[in-house]
């Protein structure tokens, strides 16, 4: 039911023309996987040799906002020493107010509303009330104003679009180096354009048709099996 209600309130809101000012941010974690891993190597003079790799595979998070207008990001998750980092609570706020809140300003954007999905970083009570400081009730989150459902990739074009997008496309050449997959993803990014935007909204609003209809009959299919039985 949160999932419809969400549905049904997105579409409500100016006849869904304003999903053209909402910008959705998340985050991909990308793993890359050396090649060698350690297997023994058999050998005349020592049977036993080992080629030693980390115990987890490198990895960089590369987050993203995407709206109607185009694409804010690629930013990199790194420390002080710009190493690749995990995202974490103050890791998130700084990549917004450092980063996310001045790229915006720099487009001409109405009446924005901000959608995220429910990662801890994302809802922490410090991220929530640093976000309802930026965008006020125009916030679309857990423990946001709006509230988004878990559970609802299917209604994210970062993830049902963008990210599956990017990595059908950073591996083609076997980056060897997380310098090369980041340039990488970098230029896939770049290379989208607008028209291909157009056709992610598009395909959006489809699915909440689809996804409201769908609910409504579940919806149906439940009273009438409750009453069934009454």
């Amino acid at each position: 039911m949160s999932k419809m209600l969400l549905v049904n309130w997105t579409m409500g809101i100016k006849g869904c023309t304003s999903w053209m000012s909402i910008a959705l941010g998340n985050a991909l974690l990308v793993e890359w996987l050396r090649q060698q891993t350690k297997l023994p190597h058999l050998s005349e003079a020592n049977p036993q040799v080992y080629v030693e790799t980390p115990l987890h595979p490198e990895k960089l998070t590369v987050w993203c906002a995407l709206w109607a207008g185009g694409i804010i990001g690629p930013y990199f998750f790194k420390n002080d020493e710009g190493h690749n980092v995990t995202v974490n609570g103050d890791r998130y706020r700084a990549m917004i107010t450092n980063f996310f809140i001045p790229q915006l300003n720099n487009h001409d954007v109405q009446e924005l509303w901000f959608q995220q999905d429910g990662a801890t970083c994302h809802t922490a009570r410090a991220t929530i009330d640093l976000l309802k400081d930026t965008f006020g009730y125009h916030l679309i989150s857990r423990f946001g104003p709006v509230n988004w459902p878990p559970r609802s990739c299917d209604l994210t074009p970062l993830d049902y679009f963008l990210w599956c997008y990017v990595k059908s496309l950073v591996y083609a050449d076997k980056p060897e180096m997380l310098d090369h997959l980041e340039d990488n993803i970098r230029r896939v990014i770049a290379d989208i354009r607008p028209q291909m935007l157009e056709k992610v909204i598009e395909n959006w609003t489809s699915r909440l048709d689809y996804i409201r209809v769908l609910c409504q009959k579940s919806y149906l299919k439940c009273n009438a099996t409750r009453l069934s039985f009454e």
